[in-house]
């Protein structure tokens, strides 16, 4: 005789308890906070990334560009340029930059590049023959190019673990503005 009540007042239960609205917005919070952290994290990863990749392409530029406007560059302007580049990759740890500053020389037939002088900033400096790593349609006989390169290794603070450090880079070629060949220290030119 009671099962009839009972079963009543365990389908009112459970229309209440389906009716029931409290607490929806924490289960659904507490489901969509992993995502959501992930997305703005991962967001904020790309983005100074993708700032790290741009200061990396400044600096390549910044040191051919300044090279690029003189004659002759000192021991000291050299040093002045690799200051220039640190301060342009500001807030980056100086650390992870390494920046290669070189001119290069072509001779007379347009066909062979040799580096002429290489100076560089927490890396290795150049020499011999480059002709394969000069873009083809640069290759003026008689002529000669400032190279600047800038590598740097970004590891990001989070997400270091999945991906770990990424090496960045970039290099841009020059042709000097004030005479046929830049030289370093008065030494002789190219051209």
């Amino acid at each position: 005789m009671t099962f009839p009540c009972t079963r009543f007042a365990l389908l009112k239960e459970l229309r209440g308890f389906a009716a029931d609205q409290r607490g929806v917005s924490a289960i659904e919070f507490a489901i969509l906070l992993p995502l959501m952290l992930t997305l703005y994290l991962g967001g904020v990863e790309v983005s100074q990334a993708v700032s790290a990749d741009r200061k990396t392409t400044l600096v390549a530029h910044t040191v051919g560009d300044l090279t690029a406007q003189a004659s002759n560059v000192a021991s000291s302007d050299v040093t002045n340029i690799f200051n220039a580049a640190t301060a342009v990759a500001y807030p980056l740890a100086s650390a992870n930059l390494s920046v290669t500053l070189s001119s290069v020389c072509i001779d007379s037939t347009g066909t062979k590049a040799t580096i002429g002088w290489s100076q560089t900033l927490n890396g290795t400096a150049r020499s011999g023959t480059v002709t394969s790593l000069v873009p083809s349609a640069l290759m003026v006989a008689n002529s000669s190019l400032i190279w600047g390169e800038a590598h740097y290794a970004y590891r990001p603070t989070i997400g270091w673990t999945i991906t770990g450090t990424l090496n960045l880079g970039d290099q841009f070629f020059l042709r000097p503005r004030l005479s046929c060949s830049v030289t370093l220290n008065s030494a002789s030119g190219c051209c």
